[in-house]
C-alpha cells in the first residue's frame, strides 16, 4: 500500500469516527435496527455519508475512543491528514472504492476500452513498452497469456460504466501491474480505488509473487 493510499484510508476512518461520535445516538439506533453486521455497516455509511471503510471502523470502536481525550486526538489527527492531502472524499468520492468493481476483461465487450487505452498510450498491452500491434492480435495474445496463467487483465466498472483497465503480467518472478483510467474518469478517485482492489485480486491470482504496481493513469 502506498503512503498516499494509507493516508487516505486513515483520514476516511478518522473522519468517520469523529462524525459518528457527534451523531452517536443516531448511529446506535441504526446499528440496533440492523439485521447483521453487513447491514449495520451499510446503515452507518448511509447515515453519516462516509465510506464503508469508515463505517467498519465505527462498528469496531473501543469504549476508550469515546473519551474526550481520544476525541481531541482524533480531531488533531484529522486536521493533520487534511493538511497532508489535497483532496477530500467529497471531491473524489470514487476513492473509497465502495462503488467500484473489477471483473475479467472480455475481448468482445471491452475491445472499445482497450482501443481507447492504446490510442492514448500507443504501447503494447503486454507491458514490454513496444509499440502496439493490431488490437485483435494484442487481445488474442493477452487471452493466451491469461489462459497460461502468465497474465491477468481486469476491467474496472462502476455500475454499467467501464472506467478503466488493470493489466497484470508475470515477468521475471514479479507481477507488473499497470492501471489505466479513462481520461473522462480521472481526478475522481478511480485510480486509487482500482489500485486498492487490484492488490487483493493479484495476490489471490498470483499467491506469494511480488507485485510492482505502476502509477494509475490519472
Amino acid at each position: 500500500m502506498t503512503d498516499l493510499d494509507k493516508t487516505t484510508a486513515r483520514r476516511d476512518i478518522t473522519d468517520a469516527l469523529l462524525t459518528a461520535l457527534e451523531r452517536r445516538h443516531e448511529v446506535l439506533d441504526a446499528i440496533v435496527a440492523a439485521d447483521n453486521r453487513a447491514a449495520a455497516v451499510d446503515a452507518v455509511a448511509d447515515l453519516l455519508g462516509k465510506s464503508k471503510l469508515g463505517a467498519e471502523a465505527v462498528l469496531g470502536m473501543s469504549f476508550y475512543q469515546l473519551t474526550k481525550d481520544q476525541r481531541r486526538r482524533n480531531q488533531a489527527e484529522l486536521e493533520d491528514l487534511n493538511s497532508t492531502l489535497t483532496f477530500t472524499l467529497a471531491e473524489r468520492p470514487a476513492s473509497s472504492g465502495d462503488t467500484l468493481e473489477l471483473r475479467p476483461f472480455s475481448p468482445d465487450d471491452d475491445a472499445d476500452l482497450f482501443a481507447e487505452r492504446t490510442a492514448e498510450q500507443g504501447s503494447a498491452g503486454d507491458g514490454s513498452g513496444k509499440p502496439a500491434g493490431a488490437l485483435h492480435d494484442e487481445m488474442s495474445a493477452a487471452a493466451d497469456r491469461v489462459d497460461d496463467e502468465e497474465a491477468v487483465w481486469l476491467t474496472a466498472v462502476e455500475g454499467d460504466a467501464k472506467v478503466g483497465l488493470v493489466m497484470g503480467e508475470l515477468t521475471d518472478g514479479e507481477v507488473d501491474v499497470r492501471i489505466w483510467i479513462r481520461p473522462a474518469r480521472r481526478k475522481q478517485g478511480f485510480g486509487m480505488a482500482t489500485l486498492r482492489k487490484s492488490r487483493s485480486e493479484m495476490a489471490a491470482l498470483f499467491p506469494g509473487v511480488p507485485m510492482v504496481v505502476r502509477a494509475p493513469g490519472a
